[in-house]
């Protein structure tokens, strides 16, 4: 990633932008910006993160839900001019540390199973397919692929 990206906390101000960023990427299955702002009311489960570029810029965006030992990907989400360079990554890795950080043993989420990138990148870091959760993305039928990180190691 290059290094003029810095990610930073969500906060309320930034979810008009991520919302638009949220429309563009995944069109009807978009979350709503009701969706984020419930989701920003629990800072004591929920982290969200937002990269933004050195002008400012969103260039994504991700959030994962801490309630017990097994920590959830909430979303994740990449601009598609910031798409290829490593944000993805970065964001999840993100998102390992503060599950890690919570005490979660486990990171688990679910993928469209037609996202051969996002599903790459889970692989990469070392994610295995668990279950698929049949017809999970409407409209359209999709399948989700469950996805599962399983040890968190603690930090040393």
């Amino acid at each position: 990633m290059s290094e003029d990206v810095r990610l930073r906390p969500m906060r309320w101000w930034d979810v008009a932008d991520v919302h638009a960023l949220e429309q563009t990427l995944f069109g009807a299955t978009a979350w709503t910006a009701e969706a984020f702002w419930s989701e920003l009311a629990h800072p004591d489960t929920r982290t969200y993160l937002v990269a933004e570029g050195s002008d400012g810029a969103l260039l994504g965006y991700a959030g994962v839900m801490t309630v017990s030992a097994d920590a959830d990907v909430q979303t994740i989400a990449v601009a598609p001019a910031a798409q290829g360079r490593g944000l993805g990554g970065t964001l999840l890795e993100a998102l390992v540390e503060r599950a890690r950080e919570a005490g979660a043993t486990s990171l688990l989420l679910e993928v469209r199973a037609d996202n051969a990138p996002a599903i790459a990148l889970y692989e990469r870091h070392g994610f295995d397919r668990i279950a698929v959760r049949r017809r999970y993305y409407q409209p359209g039928d999709i399948d989700a692929w469950v996805m599962r990180l399983r040890p968190l190691l603690p930090l040393v």
